[in-house]
């Protein structure tokens, strides 16, 4: 029986949200240092870069759209929905974190969510030139709206998807999914990786972005589907789909919120997880722990309108800013990406002190 060759190099670009032009500056940094991945793995934000990057042969173009009115204009039609009212939110936050349990009722993911988006993600169309393979984690939706509330009775709720080409899905068969692994405790994933290579790429990157609470699932053909969160940091699929792996060094997730959801939803740790994937092998390891903080006062932020009731999503009222901000991702994802791979040793320690120091304490009950 022939075996699939594995990719030379492996990419993950886990997360990153709507400050996905970072991405773009690893890659350029990765081409120029002669690390070039041959194929992309990316989950929410990421899937964005990912699309982009295989579409358009060269930087320049790749920035151009990314930049592009009709980028910023799909990103300020974000708009807020009933569910974001302050109150309603404050309490459902303080009830996921005062509860301990792990997933334990079915979850509202068609309509409990702040943000609607926009029906069309603003993708290129492929060009020629570009050689680069891409690869998409999703979750399959198990269950159905009229199940919603139920008691999970340690049913399992999701099934991690990974879309991409014939060549990823024949290395990742009979893979299970990591997140279904017993060492998180009593989670939601299904045990058996999905892989699906008919799913049009813009359906992928729209799934991947579906953020439990924030964004709606999304819908194609019969099936609900939501975000990469399912398996945000896919070392595991990485190392098996390519011989070397560059990862990113990610910074905790927040107690308060984050991880009462991730709990809640998937029954799994988001801190536990991902102190284990910075203790996992990988070629090169790129710091994005910062990234929240360097972008805090820059480019989409959450906001609190008191008067409207409302959570919202602000864009910078400027297109002319939000040029400039692009710019800034772009720069600060190329400059920790030659970091990286200038200087593997430092870049090695400094993954080292975030495996041990940013990310300790013990996996949440």
């Amino acid at each position: 029986m022939n075996r699939t060759e594995q990719y030379q190099c492996c990419m993950v670009m886990a997360g990153g949200g709507f400050r996905f032009g970072y991405y773009l500056g690893m890659y350029a940094a990765a081409v120029e240092t002669n690390n070039k991945p041959d194929i992309l793995l990316a989950s929410c934000g990421g899937a964005i870069a990912a699309a982009v990057i295989q579409a358009l042969p060269d930087d320049a173009q790749r920035k151009a759209w990314i930049s592009s009115p009709a980028m910023y204009r799909f990103l300020c039609g974000l708009r807020t929905t009933p569910k974001a009212a302050i109150g309603r939110a404050f309490i459902h936050a303080a009830k996921r974190r005062l509860d301990s349990r792990r997933a334990p009722v079915i979850p509202d993911l068609f309509s409990d969510y702040f943000f609607d988006i926009p029906p069309e993600l603003p993708l290129p169309r492929p060009q020629s030139g570009n050689s680069v393979a891409v690869a998409i984690v999703g979750g399959k939706i198990l269950f159905s709206k009229d199940q919603v509330g139920q008691p999970r009775s340690q049913r399992k709720l999701f099934s991690e998807v990974v879309f991409g080409e014939p060549r990823t899905a024949a290395l990742l068969r009979g893979m299970d999914s990591p997140l279904s692994d017993p060492i998180w405790g009593e989670n939601a994933i299904a045990r058996e990786l999905l892989t699906d290579v008919a799913m049009p790429i813009g359906d992928a990157v729209r799934i991947s972005i579906s953020d439990m609470f924030y964004f709606p699932c999304h819908v194609h053909e019969s099936g609900h589907y939501t975000g990469g969160v399912v398996d945000l940091f896919p070392i595991e699929l990485a190392q098996r789909l390519g011989r070397r792996v560059i990862m990113e060094l990610k910074a905790p997730f927040n107690q308060t919120l984050a991880i009462p959801a991730w709990r809640a939803v998937l029954g799994v740790d988001g801190n536990h997880r991902l102190r284990h994937m910075h203790g996992q092998y990988a070629d090169a390891w790129i710091d994005a722990s910062d990234v929240d903080s360097r972008f805090d006062k820059r480019g989409m932020q959450m906001k609190i309108s008191w008067t409207k009731n409302r959570f919202s999503l602000l864009m910078p009222a400027r297109y002319e800013t939000y040029l400039e901000d692009v710019e800034a991702q772009w720069q600060y994802g190329y400059q920790r990406g030659m970091e990286a791979f200038a200087n593997p040793s430092a870049n090695y320690q400094r993954h080292m002190r975030h495996a041990t120091r940013h990310n300790k304490g013990r996996p949440a009950r």
